[in-house]
């Protein structure tokens, strides 16, 4: 791939410069005095909350890497540590529950960092008069997935809202793992060059849950891919712990993670549309909601940004396994149009890919 990308001329010098502080639509307004959806959606309405208010108020080194998961030393060990909290509607969907969530969305944070989970805590908080049938549906789903991700849930907590104040359960879920000597995961570390992998279709997730939760019918069950992807870095990192940085992109999805890789790598990315994997079933539903895939959340699939010379090996081992068997190099880092995503589109044009303010499909995980 070589970096040709041809940018949209810019606008016209008369062109009126826009202002969200005057918009009208029902979209939230990044002004917004209160809370509104958006903040928690993952795109550029959650990073202002946590620049603006959290880091400010909590500071620390440690805090401004903003990865999925936080690096650290430890008593001469490096661990990565990370904390999420899921609140998905419905409970149960095709796929999984949010028992499964719980463990593998806070397993995939700290895989992505290299490391190998070890050990999780559990805070359920409960809506007074849910049935304890559901309870126990979701403790043992998520006991199930905790064992087949190799993860022991060593601690937990338990709280009752009043009924009216939540949405059956809700849980968090922190992890803390190994990260082995020598592996380096950090948006920092990518360089123009480096080959852009994704590790399978693409918006499957969030498609799966919208279909339940609205009733809608597709022509063909569509189920989650959440998955632990634990074992799946293992296996690209035994061909070379050089891999440049790992993101699993969940909410906001593809274009959100690739967004946020190159506002901090201060690289650019050039994307081939047509390469990114979207099954038709999913292209499908996207079409009928007026949903964009590359938005669209998902729960078992990577992206990698892979040194060039190492791409082939990388990507090779990644089809090998079950969790990558669709594997496939979507696009690669540039020194041009720095902190920006383009797609290159299949009729030869070229358009940038942004990111998200909110999130298309609200309470995904």
């Amino acid at each position: 791939m070589s970096d040709t990308t041809e940018l949209p001329p810019p606008e016209h010098p008369d062109t009126p410069s826009i202002d969200p502080a005057a918009w009208t639509c029902p979209a939230p307004l990044r002004e917004t005095p209160r809370v509104v959806m958006g903040h928690g959606g993952g795109g550029a309405l959650s990073a202002e909350l946590v620049q603006q208010i959290f880091a400010p108020a909590f500071g620390g080194e440690t805090l401004a890497q903003l990865g999925d998961a936080a690096t650290l030393s430890l008593g001469g060990a490096r661990l990565a540590f990370s904390t999420d909290s899921f609140v998905v509607r419905p409970l149960f969907f095709p796929g999984g529950s949010i028992g499964d969530l719980a463990v593998n969305g806070t397993v995939n944070d700290l895989a992505m960092s290299g490391a190998r989970a070890a050990y999780l805590s559990c805070g359920f908080i409960l809506e007074e008069g849910v049935e304890l049938k559901t309870v126990g549906r979701v403790a043992e789903a998520l006991g199930a997935a905790a064992r087949a991700a190799g993860v022991e849930v060593a601690t937990g907590d338990t709280k009752v809202v009043e009924a009216g104040h939540g949405d059956g359960v809700y849980i968090n879920t922190a992890g803390i793992g190994l990260v082995p000597e020598g592996v380096d995961l950090r948006p920092q570390r990518v360089v123009p060059g480096d080959v852009v992998i994704v590790s399978g279709a693409v918006g499957v997730h969030g498609v799966a849950i919208m279909s339940v939760r609205e009733g809608l019918e597709f022509g063909v069950e569509i189920v989650s891919d959440c998955a632990a992807l634990g074992p799946l870095v293992e296996t690209m990192l035994a061909v070379t712990p050089d891999l440049h940085v790992l993101r699993d992109p969940t909410r906001g999805g593809l274009a959100a993670a690739l967004n946020e890789i190159a506002a901090a790598s201060g690289t650019g990315v050039v994307l081939q549309e047509r390469a990114v994997p979207v099954p038709d079933a999913v292209a499908n539903a996207c079409a009928v909601l007026g949903l964009d895939p590359m938005y669209v959340a998902n729960e078992g699939k990577l992206v990698a940004f892979v040194p060039r010379e190492h791409a082939d090996a990388v990507l090779a081992a990644m089809r090998a396994h079950p969790l990558g068997a669709d594997a496939v190099i979507i696009g690669e880092a540039v020194e041009s149009h720095p902190g920006m995503v383009v797609a290159r589109t299949g009729l030869g044009g070229t358009r940038v890919v942004d990111m998200p303010l909110g999130e298309q499909l609200p309470r995904i995980c």
